[in-house]
C-alpha cells in the first residue's frame, strides 16, 4: 500500500498508566499551577465509590474545590452551563473528569466556557471556535471504551433540536490521562463488553476509513490486539486487573488513532440512533460494526482483511487466503458479539430489536428506522466512510441491523466516491 501523499498526526496528551497511577495526580497538577480542581462525574460513578478511590489515592495532597455529579448518561449543554456556575462559585482553577464518555465530554464543554468566558456552551459550537489554551484538565476514565481522553472532540446533545453537537479543537485535548485498573474493577460485565466494543470500533474504523495514516494504523493495530486478547476473559473474570489495564490502554490507543484518522458510517449510525432513541453509544457501536465492515467490503476488502492479523493472530492470518480475510474479520466480530451476549446472560445486545428500556419496551421501534435514516445526513462521520452513505443506504443497513441479518450484498452500490489510501 502506498503512503498517503499528506497526513497529520497529533497525540499530545500526557498519559500515566499503572496500578498506582492515581497517586501521581497532585504533583502533576501542581506542575500546571493548579491546586483547586472541580471534579466532574455522574451519580453512578460517585455511588460506586470511585470518586472516593481517587480522593484517597491523592491522600489530601490536593484541595478539591467541589464535586459536580449531576452528569446524565447522555449529557447536554444545559448540564455544562450548570457545572460552569459551580466551577466559578467554588473558585476552582482546574478540572478532573472521573467517568466515561458523557462525563469526559461534559468536562470538555465546561472547560471551554470556564476558560473562555460567557455562560452558554452554544456560543462555541462547531469547528474552530476554541482558539487558545484552556484550564488544566485531567481525565480519569472509568470505562475502557470511549477513548475520549485522547480526542479533540466533545459530543454534547442539544435536547431542543434533538441533535448531537460536535465541538472540535486541539485545545480540548486533556493535559493528562490517568489509566488505573482500580477505576474499572467494578464495571458490570455488560458495560465492560459494550465499552470495549466501542474501542474496538474506534480502532477498526480508524484503520479502514479514508483518512487513515501509518501512525494511526500502528495505534489501531495494537488496540485491536489487546481487546481481542483480553475482553472475553475480563467479562468472565472481572477481578482480572491486568486484563482491565490492558483494555484501558487499548481504549486510549484507539482514541488516539481515531482522533487523527476519524471514523465512518458505524459512528454516523451510532450518533444518530443515540440522539433520536438514546441508545448507549457502546451498544450502538457493537451492533453496527459488522455492518460497517460489510457495507465497505467491496471498496476496502484488502484493508479490512489486514485487521485479521491483530484480531485473530498471525497463525489464523497466515492460514487464511487473502481474498477471504475480510469476510473472516466480519465473522469474528459477529462471533465476539455473540460470545459477549452469552457471557453477559443476554445483556449485551446483538441487534437493535434486542435493546429494551426498563419497562421492557423497544428502545428503537422499527417504525423509527426511516426517521433515523434521514437524520444520518446531519452527522459528519459519514464523510470519511470509504463508500458514500445516503438515507436510502442507511435505511437498508438499519433494517438488517434491526433484525440481525447479514446485508444483501446485491443492494450495496458499487459507485460513489473514489477511495485513495
Amino acid at each position: 500500500m502506498l503512503l498517503p501523499s499528506f497526513y497529520d498526526f497529533c497525540c499530545r496528551v500526557k498519559t500515566i498508566s499503572g496500578n498506582k497511577a492515581l497517586e501521581k495526580i497532585p504533583a502533576l497538577l501542581a506542575g500546571m499551577n493548579a491546586y483547586r480542581p472541580l471534579i466532574i462525574t455522574d451519580k453512578g460513578v460517585a455511588s460506586a465509590g470511585l470518586v472516593d478511590v481517587v480522593k484517597k489515592a491523592m491522600e489530601n495532597k490536593l484541595k478539591i474545590g467541589a464535586v459536580y455529579d449531576d452528569v446524565p448518561m447522555d449529557s447536554d449543554y444545559k448540564i455544562v452551563n450548570d457545572a460552569v456556575r459551580v466551577y466559578r462559585q467554588k473558585g476552582c482553577d482546574s478540572i478532573i473528569a472521573i467517568g466515561g464518555g458523557s462525563v469526559i465530554d461534559t468536562a470538555k464543554g465546561v472547560n471551554i466556557v470556564a476558560s473562555l468566558g460567557g455562560d452558554n456552551l452554544l456560543d462555541y459550537e462547531g469547528y474552530g471556535a476554541v482558539k487558545r489554551k484552556l484550564k488544566p484538565f485531567v481525565v480519569v476514565p472509568t470505562t475502557a471504551g470511549t477513548g475520549s481522553e485522547m480526542t479533540l472532540v466533545a459530543v454534547i446533545t442539544d435536547p431542543d433540536r434533538k441533535i448531537k453537537m460536535n465541538f472540535v479543537s486541539y485545545f480540548l485535548l486533556p493535559d493528562l490521562a490517568v489509566l488505573d485498573p482500580r477505576m474499572t474493577r467494578t464495571l458490570p460485565a455488560f458495560l465492560t463488553a459494550s465499552t470495549a466494543m466501542d474501542a474496538m470500533t474506534h480502532a477498526c474504523e480508524a484503520y479502514f476509513c479514508i483518512e487513515k495514516n501509518p501512525i494511526s494504523d500502528s495505534f489501531a493495530f495494537r488496540a485491536i490486539t489487546m481487546i481481542s486478547e483480553n475482553l472475553l476473559n475480563v467479562v468472565k473474570n472481572p477481578g482480572n486487573l491486568n486484563g482491565r489495564l490492558a483494555l484501558a490502554n487499548a481504549s486510549t490507543m484507539a482514541g488516539a488513532a481515531f482522533s487523527n484518522s476519524m471514523v465512518g458510517m458505524v459512528h454516523n449510525l451510532g450518533h444518530t440512533v443515540g440522539a433520536l432513541c438514546h441508545v448507549p453509544h457502546g451498544v450502538a457501536m457493537s451492533i453496527f460494526l459488522p455492518y460497517g465492515l460489510e457495507y465497505n467490503l467491496h471498496r476496502s476488502a484488502d484493508i479490512i482483511g489486514e485487521i485479521l492479523f491483530p484480531l485473530a493472530g498471525p497463525e489464523v492470518y497466515a492460514s487464511t487466503r487473502k481474498k477471504h480475510r475480510a469476510e473472516r474479520v466480519i465473522e469474528l466480530i459477529r462471533k465476539l458479539n455473540q460470545d459477549l451476549h452469552d457471557a453477559t446472560g443476554g445483556k449485551h445486545p446483538r441487534f437493535l430489536k434486542e435493546i429494551y428500556d426498563r419497562n421492557g419496551s423497544p428502545v428503537v421501534p422499527q417504525s423509527m428506522l426511516p426517521v433515523i435514516a434521514q437524520a444520518i445526513m446531519l452527522d459528519g462521520a459519514r464523510l470519511t466512510n470509504p463508500e458514500e452513505l445516503l438515507p436510502e443506504d442507511a435505511r437498508m443497513v438499519l433494517e438488517h441491523a434491526w433484525e440481525g441479518t447479514p446485508l444483501d450484498r446485491k443492494k450495496i452500490k458499487k459507485g460513489g466516491r473514489k477511495v485513495k489510501y
